[in-house]
C-alpha cells in the first residue's frame, strides 16, 4: 500500500479482523518476553516512560497516547499498558510501505528493510488482546487524524530527516494537551543530525522546554517543566540506582539521566511466555500498586545495606534485590 499525505489506512483497535493479519502464520514473531521484541528501547527510557506515565495516572491526567514511528512495536507494547478506559492509543507508521519522498525511501530501505506491519501486529498481539488505532501512512497525516490537544503523551520516533522531524515535532505540539509530554528519539546520535537540529530548534525557537534527556531520548513539554523536573529528580535520587546531573543549556535547565543498571519496572507479559498462569493479573496488580514504590523500597534497602554491612555481603544483597526487581 502506498501511503501519501492525503491517504491513510486506518485500523481501529478491536475492529473485526484486527487479529487476522497476525494470526495463523508460524513464521511471524512470537516473543516470549518483552526483551525478545526487537528494538532500540533501553533501560533508562523504560524507567522514564514508566515514571512519567505513572505520574500522569497518579495525578489523574486523562488523555490519549500517540506514537509516531513504531518499528516492530517494543515501545508501543509498553505504552499500551498505561492506557485507561475511554482513552485512545494511536500508532502512525509507514510499516515498510513506499515512502513519500525519494530520500525517505532510501532511509527506509537502508534502516528498516525488515520492517512490516504484520511483524508489528504479531509482536503487539503477543502482549495485548487488541491492536491500537493504526495509521498506515506517513506522519504528515497526524494533524488531520489526531484530535488537537487530545494527547497526554506523544513519542516521536519516525524519520530521521530534518524536513520530516521538524513537522513531526509541530504535529506533536498540536496533538498534546498543555501539560502533555513529548519524547523525541535519537536527538543526539551521530547518524541522525536532522533530529538534533529539529529538536534544539524547537527549544530555541518553538517554546519547547526540556524536562530531561537520556542517552537516546529527549523529554520535553510546552507547559511549565519545573514541577515535573523537581519531582522526577527527587524520585530518582531516592531510588539510588540512577546517575543524575543538572545542566543549563541556552537558559533552559534540564536533567541528564542514566539508568542503564537501574531496576526495571514491571513490564507487560507475553502470552507466549513459558509460564502464563496469572501473568496478566500480575502485570495489572503491579501497575495499580505502583512498581516504582517497590523500586524505592529496594533502593533504600540497598543504601542501608551499604552503610551497615560489610562490603562483600552488601554487594551480594544488592545483586539479589535487583534480580528480584526491587
Amino acid at each position: 500500500m502506498k501511503g501519501t499525505a492525503n491517504e491513510a489506512a486506518t485500523t481501529t483497535a478491536g475492529a473485526p479482523g484486527a487479529h487476522a493479519s497476525a494470526a495463523g502464520d508460524e513464521e511471524l514473531p512470537r516473543p516470549r518476553s518483552f526483551q525478545e521484541v526487537p528494538g532500540w528501547f533501553y533501560n533508562t527510557d523504560v524507567v522514564l516512560f514508566d515514571w512519567f506515565l505513572r505520574r500522569q495516572q497518579r495525578l489523574e491526567q486523562r488523555g490519549d497516547l500517540l506514537e509516531m514511528g513504531a518499528y516492530l512495536g517494543k515501545s508501543a507494547i509498553m505504552l499500551r499498558a498505561y492506557l485507561r478506559e475511554g482513552e485512545t492509543f494511536t500508532v502512525c507508521d509507514l510499516f515498510g510501505s513506499e515512502a513519500p519522498t525519494e530520500r525517505n525511501e532510501r532511509e527506509m530501505r537502508g534502516s528498516y528493510a525488515t520492517l512490516t506491519r504484520r511483524g508489528f501486529e504479531a509482536n503487539y498481539l503477543s502482549f495485548h488482546d487488541e491492536l491500537p488505532r493504526v495509521l498506515h501512512a506517513p506522519t504528515s497525516v497526524v494533524p488531520a487524524e489526531v484530535t488537537p490537544a487530545s494527547c497526554r503523551f506523544v513519542h516521536v520516533d519516525a524519520s530521521h530527516l530534518y524536513e520530516h522531524v521538524h513537522p513531526d515535532i509541530s504535529a506533536a505540539r498540536g496533538a498534546l494537551m498543555p501539560e502533555g509530554l513529548v519524547v523525541l528519539d535519537d536527538y543526539r546520535s551521530s547518524h541522525t543530525p536532522g533530529v538534533a537540529c529539529a529538536t534544539w530548534q524547537a527549544v530555541l525557537e518553538g517554546e519547547l522546554r526540556p524536562v530531561c534527556v537520556s542517552s537516546q531520548k529527549f523529554y520535553g513539554t510546552w507547559g511549565d517543566p519545573r514541577a515535573v523536573q523537581e519531582e522526577l529528580h527527587a524520585h530518582l535520587r531516592e531510588r539510588g540506582d540512577c546517575w543524575l546531573q543538572w545542566q543549563d543549556v541556552a537558559g533552559h535547565r534540564l536533567l541528564l539521566i542514566g539508568a542503564r543498571k537501574a531496576a526495571a519496572p514491571r513490564l507487560p507479559v507475553s502470552r507466549h511466555a513459558k509460564s502464563r498462569a496469572g501473568a496478566r493479573d500480575r502485570w495489572r496488580d503491579g501497575a495499580e500498586a505502583g512498581g516504582a514504590s517497590g523500586s524505592r523500597a529496594g533502593a533504600r534497602t540497598r543504601r542501608i545495606a551499604r552503610e551497615v554491612l560489610p562490603p562483600v555481603i552488601a554487594r551480594h544483597l544488592a545483586r539479589a534485590l535487583r534480580a528480584r526487581g526491587r
